[in-house]
């Protein structure tokens, strides 16, 4: 069983963002489940719902109920689908302060789709400039090829463009997926106390 963790930052409803969202984890799930006895467990993470407790979280550093169950998603998963709107050439506020109140470890060997949507094509960049390097900061595996989809994207005339590129998208995040296994949850307090333990254990005079 693999199991997918898909963060929506979409602001309005509709949202061009959820739909592409929904599009990549549809090609996903086909890639994987093309494999024999392979099935796929999809979780969505809608962050416009969540914006009063992730800035509550921001200002007082501790997340409530629906904001941890969030959280307890997105680590429990084997891949992630991260996908937001583009703002001036960057991801929406709302997205970055979910990952700014995201528990430290998190992200660490995670295997990562990134998707953006925007108004035009000058917006496509955000792939490469501000969603690559968050995801790399926080240790993530990035997948190599993201899917950027602008208003026009989804139009009937270039529609199928766009259905090529979250198919190839897909087909490669769901090689790295298949690659890194099932993932092993990181606990950095835990790893830290084991290590301190094993260092005072092996010094001279230390304790038991």
């Amino acid at each position: 069983m693999t199991r997918l963790a898909i963060i929506s930052g979409g602001l309005r409803e509709p949202s061009s963002t959820r739909l592409l969202a929904d599009r990549l984890e549809a090609a996903v799930r086909t890639a994987l489940e093309a494999h024999p006895g392979e099935q796929v467990e999809s979780s969505f993470v809608e962050l416009r719902p969540l914006g009063r407790a992730v800035m509550d979280a921001t200002l007082t550093g501790f997340p409530t109920g629906p904001l941890e169950d969030a959280f307890e998603t997105v680590a429990s998963a084997d891949g992630v689908i991260a996908v937001t709107p583009a703002f001036n050439a960057s991801f929406s506020g709302l997205f970055k302060c979910f990952f700014d109140v995201l528990p430290e470890e998190t992200f660490t060997d995670m295997p990562v789709l990134i998707g953006a949507t925007g108004g035009t094509e000058r917006h496509s960049l955000v792939l490469e400039h501000a969603l690559r390097p968050m995801f790399s900061y926080l240790h993530a595996i990035v997948s190599p090829r993201g899917v950027y989809a602008a208003t026009d994207d989804f139009g009937a005339q270039t529609n199928a463009a766009l259905g090529q590129r979250i198919t190839n998208a897909a087909t490669d995040f769901a090689r790295l997926v298949q690659g890194c296994g099932t993932r092993q949850r990181r606990d950095a307090f835990t790893e830290e106390l084991t290590a301190m333990q094993r260092l005072l254990g092996g010094s001279p005079g230390g304790g038991a």
